[in-house]
């Protein structure tokens, strides 16, 4: 049975020393807005759930290329192939339908029917064919609770040259940036509407719910040492029907976060939060 109740969500996390989400258009600095509050990106958060969802067994559509698991070397090599996705016949127009394509794929992958993809593939040479699904997962970008403070190290890097490898190259020059402390917030939502077409049920939101207090578990770098994010809160608000009792903007004011990531709950008749520590 798919999804029967509206859900509200919030995700709080600190970052210490660490680039949460870097610009590749800004030298790859920590993402702000224009008055300097810490941005991570809703494809930057959607990226980390899918990878957890992923690393707890879940058949995962769109897969990163350091965590593949198939050894498909494209999305379209993995919705065709035989073994991995849905065959070719799934994407030939003559074979079968959009509306079919749509459904299997929703049932293959978890993350097609939490938040949607755009299947998109040539048919013959002059026609194609676009099967769009919209998934009923949404996550907003998160933001700092305060303009966060950015520090840029100058870096250098040396390899190896041509030849034997006797001989080195000169010194590269880099940059490397951190956010030195902030707090961030994102919002999100499961919309029971949406679910009846993707098929996203209570199992599946309740698998989300579960990845989400450890974002950050199995994701360091060297921008984001092991330790630096950390998931302090899930706020979770299960509402009673499909259109839920309050509108979502309604619920999100209820949070308010503080720069120390220690938050205040407002109440709402008939909608009690469930309050969930970080991994």
């Amino acid at each position: 049975m798919s999804l029967q109740n509206k859900i509200d969500f919030a995700l709080i996390f600190s970052v210490k020393n660490a680039n949460p989400n870097g610009d590749p258009l800004n030298g790859n600095r920590p993402r702000t807005d224009y008055d300097g509050f810490g941005e991570v990106s809703d494809v930057c958060i959607k990226r980390k759930i899918r990878d957890r969802l992923q690393e707890s067994g879940e058949s995962i559509f769109v897969q990163s290329d350091e965590k593949k698991t198939d050894g498909m070397p494209s999305l379209k090599t993995r919705a065709e192939s035989d073994e991995y996705g849905l065959g070719k016949d799934a994407f030939n127009v003559k074979k079968t339908t959009p509306e079919e394509t749509a459904r299997l794929a929703s049932e293959k992958w978890i993350d097609v029917r939490s938040f949607g993809q755009l299947f998109a593939f040539k048919t013959d040479a002059k026609d194609g064919v676009s099967i769009p699904i919209r998934g009923p997962v949404s996550i907003q970008s998160a933001f700092s609770i305060e303009p966060v403070s950015i520090t840029s190290t100058q870096i250098t890097k040396s390899v190896s040259g041509e030849g034997d490898g006797t001989k080195k190259s000169s010194d590269t020059m880099g940059m490397k940036h951190r956010v030195d402390k902030a707090v961030y917030v994102a919002f999100g939502g499961m919309t029971p509407q949406l679910a009846e077409r993707t098929g996203f049920s209570e199992e599946d939101a309740d698998t989300i719910k579960k990845v989400l207090p450890k974002l950050f578990e199995g994701d360091a770098s060297s921008a984001r040492p092991e330790g630096s994010m950390a998931v302090e809160k899930v706020i979770w608000w299960q509402h009673n029907s499909k259109l839920g009792q309050y509108s979502s903007a309604k619920v999100h004011r209820t949070l308010s976060v503080n720069a120390d990531g220690s938050y205040t709950l407002d109440d709402l008749e008939g909608l009690a939060p469930e309050e969930i520590d970080g991994f």
